[in-house]
């Protein structure tokens, strides 16, 4: 690997995926390795109009033994080449061939025992196709799903039928640029030139976004129809977000405490087409990206990230006492306990150690899946 853009102690690795219809193809990998190692290790992957600059995540894990990698998916970021279409594809599972490569990097060449793959928004609906294609193989040991983009924002009017619509289009012109995109709030929420506290590359995630084509609105629709017919993600899930969204098209500053992109609830309502063991977690005040939120809620998002991974993929060993942060929870975190296997129809809902069980309004709204053992959702302390 040679050093990153980021500097020390990031290190990244080009992914060579050959050619496709625009030219040559290549993913970026980059490391950062705990000083204390324990085995193992996060893939972190983006969302849409984004690349890996959250160092605070990656210093997160760091701290807790896991060796931290985040890849910058084909045409995102670190892979843009001068003769690509930004963050355009045709089908999700053209991003197959580099997860399936970083993977293999971290197992085999890097030795990695536990592999927990996260995702972002679209970022979080490609890891959970790519977790159902490969279930099989062993790959992965866990997920976590930050603000998933399950489904388009938007009325169902425009969601089904003009969507569907607008696939047509996409087979016959997936270059073609629609009349509509992300807008600024979101972007003016997060960086530090406007109304946020982060320093990132504009050109790499500007404020307003690239233009989304139909080509790629086609492939999510078609990704979120498979989604919503049902997965079958054999390890643990951790889905989490919001509590609220936001709807406006000019700032507000309720924009600072919700999700400015995504509808939340369409997350929590097809959390259970995942697979067997989904824990939804929702934070109030928290940004479409919960860990550019606030203090106080990444604090709370990092506490329940970290409580959900010891639980379900095992604490193991953990660094010495006199080079853990402050902030690093304590060895005996309490692990999640779940209600029996639902009857059809049923929510179960997760008490986390001995944290007050949560109210019944925090249960999600959804059916689970016939494939889907236990739903468990809570609204962390």
């Amino acid at each position: 690997m040679e050093q990153d853009v980021l500097g020390p102690p990031y290190e990244r690795q080009t992914i060579d995926l050959g050619t496709d219809d625009e030219g040559p193809v290549v993913a970026t990998l980059v490391r950062r390795r705990a000083e204390h190692p324990t085995g193992r290790a996060v893939l972190y992957v983006h969302g849409f109009v984004d690349y890996f600059f959250q160092t605070h995540l990656a210093d997160f894990y760091a701290e807790r033994g896991w060796d931290f990698y985040a890849l910058d998916l084909r045409k995102y970021g670190r892979s843009l080449l001068p003769h690509q279409t930004p963050n355009f594809c045709r089908d999700l599972s053209d991003y197959f061939p580099e997860l399936d490569a970083a993977a293999q990097i971290i197992r085999d060449e890097d030795g990695h025992d536990t592999l927990l793959a996260m995702g972002h928004s679209t970022g979080g609906l490609i890891i959970s196709l790519w977790a159902h294609a490969r279930r099989d193989a062993g790959g992965v040991d866990g997920l976590v799903l930050n603000s998933p983009f399950f489904d388009i924002n938007a009325p169902w009017l425009i969601r089904r039928p003009l969507a569907a619509a607008v696939s047509r289009l996409g087979r016959r012109a997936p270059h073609r640029v629609l009349p509509f995109g992300l807008g600024t709030v979101y972007g003016e929420s997060l960086h530090a030139d406007h109304r946020g506290e982060w320093t990132y590359d504009l050109a790499w995630k500007p404020l307003a976004g690239f233009p989304v084509r139909a080509g790629w609105l086609a492939a999510i629709r078609t990704a979120q129809r498979q989604l919503r017919a049902g997965l079958d993600i054999p390890v643990p899930v951790l889905l989490a977000c919001s509590t609220r969204s936001f709807r406006g098209t000019r700032w507000h500053d309720s924009a600072a405490l919700a999700d400015a992109v995504l509808d939340v609830e369409h997350m929590v309502r097809w959390a259970p087409r995942l697979g067997r063991h989904v824990t939804v977690a929702r934070f109030d005040g928290g940004k479409h990206d919960l860990v550019l939120s606030g203090p106080a809620v990444r604090e709370q998002v990092f506490t329940e990230v970290g409580r959900w991974a010891e639980a379900f993929l095992g604490a193991g060993p953990t660094p010495p006492a006199d080079t853990a942060p402050a902030s690093t929870p304590p060895a005996s975190t309490p692990s999640l306990t779940s209600a029996p296997a639902p009857t059809p129809g049923s929510v179960p809902v997760a008490t986390a150690g001995a944290t007050p069980a949560p109210a019944s309004g925090s249960v999600a709204a959804a059916t689970p899946h016939p494939r889907s053992a236990m739903i468990d959702s809570y609204e962390p302390m």
